[in-house]
């Protein structure tokens, strides 16, 4: 499958989400009641409060998204690979939607192009899909798969590809990234992190740093599946 694709046609992209407010008490009375409707028989002994921190930037209906960076691969000089990176990021959510929709459908509508994220068919899409659709907005034709067969749907998921069938498998894209020696940078912030950050040290900058490293690792890692030499540092720009 992979030896069909060309790489320039592809998207690669990542997500970073936070809770809708900072707290549970931020929430709205009737939010508050169907945050513990939702997720009563998942948190055991924590409190409603105790697991809104910890999950609810993981779900789309209380989650907010705070960035989208997106990257694809380019031909440089003399036949070496270079990667172009750009974000999309603010704390108005229904802003930086847009702006991402607009890119997809002036330069990604066509049969031929795909967006890769790591477990992109699990989050980032389905998120990003579900996110647009609560700020109103229309989706554009690579998010919009209601009706299309398994193999119409022009996502790449490089988790997925992992998988080679075993759906019992979760592997993360920082493992992936050491057995297989792509240079990731020694980061401070992980995605249980990104919440705090936000919210208590409003760092957003940090966040749109770190999303861009994932988004360039899975890129990475693509090119790594098909057998090619990733992409040097020199070499990318954002």
């Amino acid at each position: 499958m992979l030896e069909g694709i060309k790489l320039s046609n592809i998207l690669f992209l990542d997500i970073e989400t936070v809770p809708q407010s900072a707290d549970f008490e931020g929430l709205s009375d009737e939010m508050q009641y169907l945050w513990d409707d939702k997720t009563q028989y998942q948190r055991g002994d924590e409190t409603a409060a105790e697991f809104y921190a910890k999950r609810a930037g993981i779900m789309a209906e209380f989650s907010k998204i705070i960035c989208i960076s997106v990257g694809f691969i380019t031909e440089e000089e003399r036949g070496l690979k270079g990667f172009r990176l750009k974000s999309f990021y603010g704390d108005n959510e229904q802003d930086l939607l847009i702006e991402f929709a607009e890119l997809l459908e002036s330069h990604y509508s066509s049969p031929n192009h795909l967006l890769c994220a790591h477990n992109g068919k699990e989050f980032d899409f389905p998120v990003i899909a579900r996110r647009m659709l609560v700020n109103g907005i229309r989706l554009p034709k690579l998010l919009n798969i209601a009706g299309k067969k398994p193999w119409e749907i022009q996502h790449l998921d490089t988790m997925e590809l992992w998988k080679f069938g075993d759906w019992k498998n979760y592997t993360s894209l920082k493992l992936l990234a050491a057995i297989f020696n792509i240079p990731t940078p020694k980061d401070d912030i992980d995605g249980s992190q990104v919440a705090e950050v936000y919210w208590k040290e409003k760092n957003l900058p940090r966040i749109v740093e770190y999303c861009q490293k994932d988004t360039l690792t899975v890129a990475q890692l693509l090119l790594k599946y098909k057998g090619q030499a990733i992409i040097k540092p020199e070499n990318v720009h954002s």
